[in-house]
């Protein structure tokens, strides 16, 4: 029997709310992405060029450092994983996540909450960099999770 996980990472809760409601519709377990630091709002000011997240996406070697790294990703054979959408792509933190555990053999499906990008580049990005991964889809959330939304990821 196939097993799910749902990997999120939320800074406002958004994404969080989508990945449980994700979860539920594909009768997953539900994994957060937790940064060891949290962010506060100064450090998710966009506009602020020296705000913590500005110089993390400025950094592409960045890997903010997650608070637990002990999931067992091996149980899973589909893996969802979530966050929201920062400079147009996905956050370090998702790198950090992608490059802690073995991903072999499993299929990656990414989503993604925003408030006016899409997710394009992010898949773009990921492919790019970790082309051993099976990545098979992606899909921007807006709003509620459906079976809809399911089935379009896969």
């Amino acid at each position: 029997m196939s097993k799910t996980l749902v990997a999120y990472f939320s800074a406002s809760g958004v994404t969080e709310k989508a990945a449980a409601q994700l979860a539920k519709a594909a009768g997953g377990d539900l994994l957060e992405i937790a940064p060891k630091v949290k962010y506060t709002s100064a450090d998710l000011d966009w506009m602020d060029k020296k705000s913590r997240s500005s110089l993390e996406m400025n950094d592409a070697a960045c890997r903010p450092e997650m608070a637990d790294t002990s999931a067992d990703v091996s149980a899973y054979d589909t893996v969802y994983i979530g966050f929201p959408v920062w400079w147009y792509t996905a956050p370090r933190i998702i790198n950090t996540f992608l490059e802690a555990y073995d991903f072999s053999g499993k299929k990656i499906a990414l989503f993604a909450t925003s408030g006016g990008s899409g997710i394009d580049k992010c898949v773009t990005d990921l492919k790019k960099q970790y082309p051993a991964l099976d990545f098979v889809g992606g899909k921007l959330i807006r709003g509620s999770v459906s079976g809809d939304v399911l089935a379009e990821l896969l």
